[in-house]
């Protein structure tokens, strides 16, 4: 909203495109290296709603269950909105070496010329989409659940610098 997507994808990528789209940190580990640690954490938390472990035994059947259904909820909302959208990601730009036009992802419908399906990140959503944990552990468990919330934006702040690092995503 404030404008600073495009500028900011500046900061990555030249006409040539992006530099570091396939370097082994950003590519293999935070990127494809990450999205398995996130579908394993998941997995885990299904495990975790009939046999708890850790801080997890602090919660009730129902609150594990309706922790792992929110991140999974989380998961299908994102990846419906990406499916929707028709913003291309930088890398597809002409200024980077691509084909399509500068399209502000907030303008819905719009189409850019390219292949789209690039907003809303969908690798920083899967680190976004545990952050419900941090409402069910609050009450039980607050230091947990503080440790549970900084983990998150961590991650989650470090897999969306990855995809802009590369010229994936905004």
């Amino acid at each position: 909203l404030a404008g600073l997507d495009l500028p900011m994808a500046h900061w990555f990528g030249t006409a040539q495109g992006f530099a570091l789209r396939d370097h082994w940190l950003w590519s293999k580990v935070l990127h494809e290296g990450a999205r398995r640690v996130a579908w394993a954490l998941q997995f885990m938390l299904l495990l975790a709603v009939w046999w708890p472990f850790g801080i997890l035994r602090s919660l009730t059947r129902r609150q594990r269950a309706m922790m792992f259904v929110a991140a999974m909820a989380c998961l299908v909302v994102v990846s419906t909105l990406k499916n929707m959208n028709s913003t291309s990601c930088p890398w597809d730009l002409a200024e980077f070496g691509g084909t399509a036009r500068y399209v502000s992802h907030w303008d819905w419908g719009l189409s850019d010329g390219g292949v789209g399906r690039c907003f809303p990140a969908g690798h920083a959503s899967a680190a976004f989409c545990f952050l419900p944990g941090y409402f069910w552990l609050r009450g039980q468990a607050p230091r947990a659940a503080g440790f549970w919330l900084a983990a998150t934006l961590l991650a989650a702040f470090t897999i969306g610098l990855a995809q802009q690092v590369r010229g994936a995503h905004y």
